[in-house]
């Protein structure tokens, strides 16, 4: 079949939910036997979010071949349990350094370089790398930002040519609105939408779908002016209120009958039947009043819960699975350092030190892991948590709190964290990290290993610094585990503590790999240890949905 290709905009407000509304669209159609991938077109001119503050634009989400990409392409994963490529998600940088670089090279024999046809030529033909190197049948886009965002207009331009290029049967528009509440009259408003859609029928676009989002239940007669005032059929304007758990959407979509529509839009038939029994029974759980543990996240961007968004999707992943709920407490590692927060880290069961760079908050860090280290509370530290747990333990067998990692401190007395040798010579920030999947062969024998319950894993990396071979001899003597090597044994991916409950870390970041459906065993195995210390019995979740991005 010739690739089908459905673009999401958005409208009124940015963060409206187009990337959960796509993600949760892709798994529609997934049920039904198509062969999906998702992309995320966003409209900013940094080559990728890999520099950016997560403060500016959240998690930086890193695929398996190392991309370095938004947020979203958490989310694609997550719902549709597929995994992605670097394709799968543009930035204006990342165009105009590809037409830049060809007018340099002379690629375009002297000709005048234009936003039109040269600029979105370059963002068509990205997008028609999705369905090559994914061998997608039906292609997801997302188009970042709000439509009349100025920067969004070339991304907006090139989705409109392709329809005319591609065929109206072969493309699909969907425009995810937002529906403002006026609290002193209790109304929702569709006059924002309408104006958001006339903006996009301006450029040459009209939606084939339009939903409306809201806080607040939509009153049928809401819809019907919409489809009047928009010119789209009445059922194709869907309401999607706001719920209590992000997977509840796909189970909206499904009742509003989206994929239904789609299909016949497309001129499609679905292959399979939707079957969402194990999809509700999760859902179901989630809603499920359950037996509550304590995890202290200590990060320093914390005010933005975005920035750790698959840590903390996969502490509910994992508690999920066995029968609780995790309530999340915030702590901010600068705060320990001036002696604020510590009650949250004393009240919690468990204690998480996620990734991250910068010297800011790093000893509040350090202090929070020594609390778990000296009073058996369950930790688990994730690429700088495992380095600064070395850090600690360091500055505990050795007596000497110059024991650090040299990318805070060049001229400490034991550097037992240094740089990969081959990031020595890199001057460059963006991209030249140890980023994507790597193996890892784990130590029969460990808790790491009981975890996992295989010999050999692959996981995905985003870091600069490693362990320092130099010391391994005397962490092992003083009894460190490492628990996790690389294939030739130079690298240490997994290091955890012999005469501790439970603690345990990796260089890597098992949180991109963790599934709602399939909690990752790392987060499973912490998460249980935290039940155990809080008292709190556990009851497994079996809801027979295998492993489905193979």
């Amino acid at each position: 079949m010739e690739t089908k290709y459905i673009f999401f905009t958005g409208g009124v407000v940015s963060s409206v939910g187009k990337g959960v509304t796509a993600a949760a669209v892709g798994r529609l159609l997934k049920e039904r036997g198509f062969k999906v991938a998702v992309q995320k077109l966003d409209p900013y001119i940094n080559v990728d979010p890999g520099t950016m503050s997560p403060y500016q634009h959240g998690e930086v989400f890193v695929l398996d071949d190392g991309a370095e990409t938004d947020l979203d392409l958490g989310h694609y994963e997550r719902f549709i349990d597929i995994r992605l490529n670097h394709v799968c998600n543009i930035t204006t940088g990342q165009v105009y350094a590809e037409v830049i670089q060809k007018e340099r090279r002379g690629d375009y024999l002297g000709g005048t370089i234009q936003v039109i046809p040269h600029i979105t030529n370059e963002i068509k033909r990205r997008i028609g790398l999705v369905a090559k190197t994914t061998g997608a049948e039906i292609v997801l886009v997302e188009v970042g930002g709000t439509v009349g965002d100025i920067e969004s207009q070339p991304f907006l331009e090139a989705i409109r040519q392709l329809r005319g290029d591609l065929g109206r049967e072969n493309t699909l528009y969907i425009h995810v609105t937002w529906l403002t509440y006026i609290g002193a009259t209790g109304e929702l408003k569709t006059k924002p939408t309408q104006h958001s859609v006339r903006e996009l029928r301006s450029i040459g676009i009209s939606p084939d779908i339009i939903v409306a989002r809201s806080d607040f239940p939509v009153e049928p007669s809401l819809l019907d002016k919409i489809a009047l005032f928009c010119d789209v059929e009445k059922r194709a304007v869907v309401p999607m209120v706001t719920t209590s758990t992000l997977y509840e959407v796909p189970l909206l979509c499904e009742q509003v009958k989206i994929g239904e529509y789609i299909l016949e839009r497309m001129r499609l038939e679905a292959r399979t039947q939707p079957n969402w029994n194990s999809w509700k029974k999760l859902v179901e759980e989630i809603h499920r009043e359950k037996p509550v543990v304590k995890i202290a996240l200590v990060g320093k961007y914390v005010e933005l819960h975005d920035a750790y968004m698959s840590v903390r999707e996969a502490l509910k992943h994992a508690a999920l699975h066995l029968g609780v709920d995790v309530d999340i407490q915030w702590v901010h590692s600068a705060d320990l350092e001036k002696n604020k927060g510590w009650d949250d880290i004393y009240a919690a069961d468990g204690v998480l030190v996620p990734g991250g760079f910068g010297s800011r908050g790093i000893e509040g860090k350090i202090m929070a892991i020594r609390h778990a280290r000296e009073n058996k509370v369950p930790y688990l530290g994730l690429c700088l948590g495992m380095q600064l747990m070395v850090v600690e333990f360091g500055r505990h067998i050795f007596g000497d709190d110059k024991t650090n990692s040299t990318e805070f401190d060049r001229t400490a007395s034991h550097p037992v964290i240094d740089l990969l040798p081959e990031q020595r010579t890199i001057s460059d920030m963006g991209g030249t990290m140890r980023l994507g999947l790597y193996p890892c062969h784990l130590q029969p024998g460990t808790r790491a290993a009981q975890a996992y319950q295989v010999e050999k894993v692959e996981e995905r990396h985003r870091h600069r610094f490693e362990f320092n071979n130099d010391y391994r001899q005397v962490y092992e003597e003083q009894g460190m585990l490492f628990s996790g090597l690389s294939p030739d044994g130079t690298l240490v991916e997994i290091c955890e503590l012999k005469d501790h409950p439970f603690m345990i870390s990796s260089q890597f970041h098992p949180e991109f790999l963790s599934r709602p459906n399939r909690p990752h065993p790392l987060f499973s195995a912490f998460v249980a240890a935290v039940c155990e210390r809080a008292g709190v019995e556990t009851r497994p979740l079996a809801i027979g949905m295998p492993d489905e991005s193979a």
